[in-house]
């Protein structure tokens, strides 16, 4: 894994190999000395791809929906601690700084959509857009895939959920304000720190978190049901500030709350304890500590349920805290969810207008 110093604008401060690479690289001093020079500024690179298969399926009883949506591979984003960052190793491309660079494009997803809608015996459920990398990530400004994925659900009346830490949600309100009316969508806003400096290190590249507390606002005002995820919930870094981030959602419009743990699976944990190394050495070895008790003396724990909320002392306090601040601020009161039952596969509007 060689080290360098952070390009600007990036989460990542490494380029470890790919898991399944047969060969593996590292820098290499041919006597002019630049083997450690800084590197120049690294662009986006986003290469368009035709997906055979848009809609991605779990049975895992810890995760509130059974299928998703992913628009884009990679994420712009650069949240050091995102779990998604291993799936570039299966392109042979590295869970650092590639994954938050070199970004890949599902250009036929509404197409792709479409399709698997019609199939015969197609039954809906609250599909989850953004389940792995955000769909409104900066790319999505120009090639406004997610926005065609909205409008294919929107045709058929089909129920979904959307998180993001992005404000380019708001482009959209003119699909999703109706639909909502509908009961066919609810918005997530992932908020993990009121804290500028803090977000800004931890996700470059997403909204401020003002910024996102505001887009809550602006999408509870068009009647669209909006929820704030605290997530992760990171040990002796922002754990402390989860009850002002719900009661500034809260104050904002949220109606719902949710918060998962973070987890380090695979390449992250090296990823992230260098983060924190650069960043916060003081604290690193605290929060890694924290973490291991979380999961058990590991650094990951990836079974069913506590791989969500950990286990141990400090587990059980966060789910009182979060308990408690959601019962004083009137978050996740019952509703009356999403309606399946609306949808009609694509094409049937126009097969009864011919009768």
């Amino acid at each position: 894994m060689k080290v360098i110093p952070i390009p600007k604008g990036r989460g990542a401060g490494s380029q470890p190999d790919p898991r399944y690479l047969s060969t593996s690289r590292e820098a290499f001093d041919d006597g002019w000395g630049t083997a450690d020079e800084p590197l120049p500024p690294l662009p986006t690179t986003v290469t368009e791809e035709r997906a055979r298969s848009i809609l991605s399926h779990n049975d895992s009883p810890d995760i509130p929906f059974n299928s998703s949506i992913n628009p884009y591979r990679g994420c712009e984003h650069g949240c050091i601690y995102c779990y998604a960052r291993p799936t570039h190793a299966y392109l042979d491309l590295s869970p650092g700084l590639d994954f938050e660079t070199k970004l890949f494009a599902k250009s036929n997803a509404a197409e792709s959509l479409r399709r698997e809608l019609a199939r015969p015996g197609y039954r809906a459920g609250v599909i989850a857009l953004g389940a792995n990398t955000d769909p409104y990530q900066p790319i999505e400004r120009k090639h406004k895939i997610t926005r065609s994925i909205i409008e294919v659900l929107s045709e058929c009346n089909h129920p979904f959920t959307i998180v993001t830490k992005s404000a380019l949600v708001e482009r959209d309100i003119d699909l999703l304000a109706p639909m909502a009316g509908r009961g066919l969508v609810e918005v997530y806003v992932s908020v993990t720190t009121l804290d500028r400096t803090l977000a800004r290190r931890m996700e470059p590249r997403a909204a401020a978190p003002q910024r996102r507390i505001d887009t809550l606002r602006t999408l509870s005002a068009a009647g669209i049901p909006a929820g704030v995820m605290f997530a992760p919930v990171i040990p002796a870094l922002n754990d402390q500030d989860m009850e002002k981030v719900l009661e500034a959602a809260r104050d904002a419009g949220a109606r719902h709350a949710g918060y998962v743990v973070v987890r380090l699976p695979h390449e992250i944990k090296d990823l992230f304890k260098e983060w924190l190394r650069r960043h916060y050495p003081l604290r690193a070895e605290h929060v890694v500590n924290v973490i291991r008790d979380l999961r058990g003396g590991r650094e990951n724990d990836p079974r069913f349920g506590s791989r969500m909320r950990g286990e141990g002392h400090f587990a059980e306090l966060i789910a009182q805290r979060f308990a408690a601040a959601c019962r004083r601020l009137g978050l996740n009161r019952p509703g009356r969810g999403l309606d399946a039952a609306r949808f009609q596969p694509p094409g049937l509007h126009g097969q009864l207008s011919l009768l």
